[in-house]
């Protein structure tokens, strides 16, 4: 009796598709949205978080209008009517440091190295993460506004106005997120990210037209202040809710935000490739 000895069959693993979601557009903004809805939801379920975009807002315009607004303009009423823009405008660049901070913590907890193993595209965390953090500016604007009102801010603008005061505050604040996003990246604690990140911020939002007129300042800080963006910012804010120069300011600002960002978001987006 004879045996008939079978060749073995081999056997070949197939090999997974390609994650196409990193190279189309689309799927890269799906993505970025998804993980922004996760920013949004982690948020809200963090009390601590709200705080720089619910609770400073209002600190911050009342310390001002109330401590030192007599001194200042002489009567509370007349200066929250130029302090309130400036002030908006200083708390949405505040809470604009809060997206180099969240990254560097994110980056801390190592949750990027599990954004790495999903067929997600590369960039997805990071667009997730600003566009949370333009969300968490809206609502920051929002609040200075309707707190301002009730403290007697009053305003002859009309909704496009108002939308276009806190349009052009976004959009700085979205500028400034790029730089706060290359410190993130390239310092590894958060607590440090915060406290350069203040550092940066003090400077422009202090040494700006945001609490007090130009005119009362030294010389050589009036210089500064002519060319700060933040000075701009609050110039056109201040034109579009209480009626002045617009055109001007708002351009400067622009210009300003887009120079920011085309220098700033390609290092930023080359560091976040190293460190992910």
């Amino acid at each position: 009796m004879t045996t008939t000895a079978t060749a073995p069959v081999p056997t070949t693993v197939p090999e997974p598709p390609p994650r196409t979601g990193a190279r189309h557009g689309p799927s890269t903004l799906r993505h970025g949205a998804t993980l922004a809805w996760r920013g949004l939801v982690k948020t809200v379920h963090s009390p601590e978080a709200l705080i720089d975009v619910t609770l400073q807002p209002v600190i911050f315009l009342l310390l001002f209008v109330y401590v030192f607004g007599g001194a200042i303009a002489g009567d509370t009423s007349a200066y929250l009517q130029f302090a309130l823009p400036g002030v908006l405008v200083q708390t949405v660049i505040f809470a604009s440091a809060g997206t180099g901070t969240g990254l560097a913590d994110d980056l801390h907890t190592g949750i990027f190295d599990r954004f790495r193993s999903l067929p997600i595209s590369r960039a997805a965390p990071l667009l997730g993460a600003i566009g949370a953090d333009l969300a968490r500016y809206a609502t920051s604007g929002v609040i200075m506004l309707v707190f301002g009102a009730i403290l007697g801010f009053r305003t002859s603008a009309g909704p496009l106005a108002i939308v276009a005061a806190l349009l052009l505050v976004m959009a700085f604040a979205f500028a400034l997120c790029w730089v706060f996003t290359a410190l993130a990246m390239l310092v590894k604690d958060p607590r440090s990210v915060q406290g350069l990140g203040a550092l940066i911020s003090l400077p422009l939002t202090f040494g700006s037209n945001v609490f007090v007129p130009a005119s009362t300042m030294p010389g050589w800080l009036q210089g500064w202040v002519d060319v700060n963006p933040v000075s701009k910012t609050a110039d056109a804010v201040r034109g579009l809710l209480l009626g002045g120069p617009v055109a001007g300011p708002a351009g400067t600002a622009l210009l300003w935000a887009a120079g920011i960002t085309l220098v700033f978001a390609p290092i930023a987006v080359t560091l976040y490739r190293k460190r992910t």
